[in-house]
């Protein structure tokens, strides 16, 4: 009787685990799901013993089918690239955007590599200068070498990254004073529809005008086609944010706003206690659009306005008119998307970490 009473306390406590342990996968799999990796849920489930068809099923889902999907799409292109002659020669197929992908790293270490030596001869030469008593002669110059493809992502990264707060700057602000007093939404709406809908072609010849005639000093850390860049993207990104923060703002529960009004809240007091908490969800929506907006108005921006960034190496690969050209270009075009993605990712993590869509 005791051995049964201990298979079956033994069988109980092993279950208990098995609970917990599902019970951690599921709360993994929202963050997962949102950081783009939910096919880790089923293969974790499986290993923790959960039904495998069923896992299966999910699994294939979520990963074999657009898997499956990618494999098609590169089928397709390696087969059909070498069809298609432009004056560059034919449309490079996946090994060959590969190969360049390659080629632009090796390039990028190669300079890394340089730019070490350079330093290491300059502090030789330093170093011998005191030695033989001449430190008035000491010298500490920067390594003036060519932008690497990975230096043009991180100018881009930081472009996009200082446009996209400009405009949050201004864009919650006037999207919450939107949407609390219906005469300022009615005053401010029509520029909004004006201006939503211009190019950053348009505005761009705009921007640099007034940032040639107001930036006079540029800094080395904040060149002036990065400005120029940042401000077109700035205007062309805002909108989203303005129009969802007042969409979220105008849509709260006015039972809120009327016990700020009982309880005497300051407009700062009420905006940050009731209107935002109820607002973020929009708020972030809008900001997530603004940053995919933003991202695809920048590459424009850099080819014209000169900004080493990715937008430029498009246009000097395309300028360029080597044989490596269309290849280089296509790496861009891939790297332009996946950065894309890793951003809304981000964006959308920080929206389920900051708001009451994390518990859907």
């Amino acid at each position: 009787m005791s051995n049964v009473s201990d298979t079956f306390d033994g069988a109980a406590a092993k279950a208990a685990r098995r609970e917990k342990v599902f019970q951690a996968i599921n709360r993994a799999s929202g963050w997962l799901n949102v950081l783009g990796l939910g096919f880790v849920v089923p293969l974790a489930k499986i290993a923790a013993g959960d039904n495998v068809g069923e896992q299966l099923g999910e699994l294939k889902r979520v990963l074999l089918v657009p898997l499956a999907g990618i494999l098609v799409f590169l089928a397709a292109w390696a087969f059909l690239a070498p069809k298609v002659q432009t004056s560059l020669g034919a449309i490079p197929g996946p090994l060959e955007v590969v190969q360049q992908a390659g080629a632009l790293f090796a390039d990028h270490a190669a300079e890394r590599q340089k730019a070490a030596d350079f330093y290491a001869r300059q502090e030789t030469r330093n170093q011998a200068l005191i030695a033989e008593g001449h430190a008035d002669r000491v010298k500490v110059r920067a390594y003036t070498g060519k932008p690497t493809y990975v230096d043009q992502i991180f100018t881009s990264l930081l472009t996009v990254g200082l446009g996209f707060f400009i405009g949050t700057l201004i864009a919650i602000p006037v999207g919450i004073a939107s949407g609390l007093s219906k005469t300022f939404n009615g005053a401010i709406n029509p520029l909004i529809q004006i201006f939503k809908p211009v190019s950053p072609l348009a505005w761009l010849p705009i921007v640099t005008m007034v940032v040639s005639a107001v930036y006079l000093d540029p800094a080395d850390w904040l060149p002036k086609s990065m400005v120029i860049s940042a401000v077109t993207v700035t205007l062309c990104s805002l909108w989203p944010t303005m129009i969802n923060t007042a969409l979220g703002v105008a849509s709260i529960d006015k039972d809120l706003v009327n016990v700020g009004k009982v309880l005497q809240l300051s407009t700062f007091t009420t905006i940050r206690k009731l209107v935002l908490p109820s607002a973020l969800p929009l708020i972030f929506t809008g900001l997530r659009l603004s940053l995919g907006v933003g991202w695809m108005v920048l590459i424009a921006a850099e080819m014209l306005a000169q900004n080493p960034g990715l937008g430029k190496f498009v246009w000097d690969e395309f300028q360029n008119g080597s044989s490596t050209s269309l290849a280089r270009i296509m790496v861009a075009v891939f790297t332009i998307g996946i950065i894309g993605f890793i951003l809304d990712r981000l964006m959308f993590a920080l929206q389920s970490a900051f708001t009451f869509s994390s518990n859907r």
